[in-house]
């Protein structure tokens, strides 16, 4: 039977190629992949966005989202061939919910203290991680090559994305099976927002990586696809004998 197709949704300060790793091992796997652009230009146009990207994809999808990524697929990810969701150090939240609030509401975060932003014609303004901030912050755990590398390529985060709250009334996770990944050691969203989410959503699977960074799908690739490949499981597992 045809394999679902992982959709990988990248977050704020990121870009597609922060999945290569991912992709890498799913590849080993026969897994087809996309990896989609994340617009990052506020929650609902880039739920749009993706709900566009996602009715190109043929068959079943399993949809991931990597930080602000799952502002994006709790929004999106109803669509009929969503089967399942996977949370890596993402946001999964409530209707009402933003991803500042969320992030506000237990202590740990630091993003603030690293940010710089400046005004952008087309989205009022936009956020940056400080270079020097960086690794610190968003990749403790990555080379300090590849973190340079990440801090210099990454992509700005419309101010407005990061306050936009859920417009959904029933967001994905009430309705699709959910796997959650994330490292204790997250700056960005404090540990007892990640395990919040993931109880109330009921996760199927829910793993956490010790000493694990923000960016765990490039400092820990192998447990990330080993989630995202057991959501896979489930889905063709789940499907009635023909």
């Amino acid at each position: 039977m045809p394999t679902p197709t992982v959709v990988l949704v990248h977050g704020a300060f990121a870009d597609s190629s922060s999945w290569n790793e991912v992709i890498a091992r799913l590849d080993e796997d026969d897994v087809p992949v996309v990896a989609v652009a994340n617009p990052l230009r506020g929650l609902a146009d880039d739920a749009r966005y993706l709900s566009d990207v996602l009715d190109a994809v043929p068959g079943e999808i399993v949809l991931v989202g990597h930080c602000y990524g799952g502002m994006v697929i709790t929004e999106a990810g109803t669509r009929d061939a969503v089967t399942a969701l996977v949370y890596v150090s993402a946001f999964a939240p409530d209707h009402g919910e933003s991803a500042d609030e969320l992030s506000r509401r237990f202590p740990g975060s630091t993003l603030r203290d690293t940010v710089a932003g400046y005004p952008v014609r087309a989205s009022g303004r936009e956020l940056v991680v400080r270079r020097e901030a960086f690794a610190a912050q968003l990749a403790a755990d990555v080379p300090a090559p590849l973190a340079a590398a990440m801090s210099a390529a990454q992509r700005p985060v419309a101010e407005s994305a990061l306050t936009d709250v859920l417009v959904s009334a029933v967001p994905a996770w009430r309705t699709r099976p959910s796997w959650f990944v994330y490292g204790d050691a997250d700056r960005n969203i404090p540990t007892a927002a990640l395990q919040l989410m993931a109880d109330r959503a009921g996760a199927v699977v829910r793993r956490v990586i010790w000493d694990g960074s923000h960016a765990l799908e490039v400092s820990r690739p192998d447990p990330v696809a080993d989630v995202i490949l057991d959501a896979v499981a489930a889905v063709v597992g789940g499907r009635p004998a023909d």
